[in-house]
């Protein structure tokens, strides 16, 4: 059920076309910052209060990381992962038309679940503008730069300081802290690279499949190549072998969730043996489930402070600046925000995200009470 409050969502739009069998919706939460910010979601599951709490974790996100972007969020019906190319492409691209109304003055996409930089080109060209999402092919405007693809790793860059900064936190030296991380994918695997060349040792990864754990560290180097051989890091042989879902339970300093969404629920949340939970996914568990955590003296940086290096790195493509702007700024702002959180925290005797959202939601009001006045 969509949950409304003071904040939003201002507005839910949901298109059909009959052609192609494109049934999707945007959900715009917030637009007291600027334009709702979020990506298309394509999986044969995805649903309005799904993609309702989406955009308004966006809106929060976008309001930490302190960018001119509200919160939103698309999802379209299809089984993205399996459709053919061309099948994809059609419906990609009548979703573009369907919200051309909306798209970019109201909305920008981006890339999500099962859409990447080709999806975005398409769904610029049909929607008619460049500036209608982000995440493009970095040659897309007949040779010249306007795209950057989410490919550049900028998420797990963020994640990788956020988790830098939650270790200083706690007094660990990251040279000697272990890091499990649940999804090896494009999250998961740079934020699991950027710890490791930092010296930090990581216990375990896992894919769809299950998972790797080995206390002494796992070599990168050969997982990757496993898994783009044989499709999963369960293939990897230096390990002990992990059931799908029971790479939350491994002991580590850090633990990792970089993919779906409430992968710790009541019935898992006390096997979790990590010191620190670093939110890589977007809402990785229910508001409920934090809290419990954190009553057990869990330090969890949450979702929207700590992922926000893709919509930063939205944020410089939708300027016009170029990939090597991008982690400069991405280390600064997820730094300074992390810190700021943890502070008021301890200040305030919060959790991290009671302290982000208070911080976050101010943010918001005060661009609310600036556009009341100018009106």
């Amino acid at each position: 059920m969509v949950e409304y409050d003071e904040f939003g969502p201002e507005k839910i739009l949901q298109v059909y076309d009959p052609v192609t069998g494109m049934k999707g919706f945007t959900v715009i939460h917030s637009t007291a910052l600027g334009p709702a910010k979020g990506g298309i979601r394509m999986t044969s599951t995805v649903s309005v209060d799904e993609v309702s709490r989406l955009a308004s974790a966006m809106s929060y996100k976008c309001a930490m990381a302190e960018l001119p972007f509200g919160g939103g969020k698309s999802g379209i019906v299809a089984d993205g992962k399996n459709l053919p190319w061309e099948k994809k492409k059609a419906i990609i691209a009548a979703f573009a038309k369907a919200i051309k109304n909306i798209c970019p003055s109201e909305y920008v996409a981006a890339p999500d679940i099962y859409t990447a930089e080709n999806e975005m080109a398409v769904f610029a060209k049909a929607n008619g503008s460049i500036k209608s999402c982000t995440g493009k092919p970095a040659q897309l405007c007949q040779g010249l730069s306007c795209g950057i693809p989410h490919e550049l790793g900028s998420t797990g860059w963020g994640v990788y300081h956020a988790t830098r900064v939650a270790l200083d936190h706690l007094h660990i030296p990251l040279q000697k802290a272990t890091i499990a991380i649940e999804g090896y994918g494009n999250v998961g695997s740079f934020a699991a690279k950027y710890l490791s060349d930092a010296g930090a040792t990581i216990v375990a990864v896992s894919d769809s499949k299950g998972g790797i754990y080995n206390p002494q560290g796992l070599d990168l180097k050969k997982l990757s190549a496993v898994k783009q051989d044989q499709g999963s890091v369960t293939a990897y042989q230096d390990g002990k072998q992990l059931a799908p879902g029971k790479i939350l339970e491994v002991q580590c300093d850090v633990l990792i969730p970089a993919a779906q969404l409430d992968v710790i629920t009541p019935s898992n949340q006390d096997s979790v043996k990590a010191k620190i939970i670093v939110e890589g996914a977007n809402i990785p568990m229910s508001i409920a489930v934090e809290e419990h955590l954190s009553g057990k003296g869990i330090l969890i940086i949450p979702d929207f402070v700590a992922n926000a290096g893709g919509v930063i790195s939205s944020y410089v493509e939708y300027i016009g600046g170029l990939a090597d702007e991008v982690f400069p700024l991405v280390e600064k702002k997820i730094v300074k925000n992390t810190t700021l959180m943890l502070q008021h925290a301890k200040q305030k005797k919060l959790t991290p995200r009671a302290a982000a959202m208070e911080i976050a939601r101010e943010r918001i009001r005060s661009a609310k009470r600036i556009e009341e006045y100018e009106h």
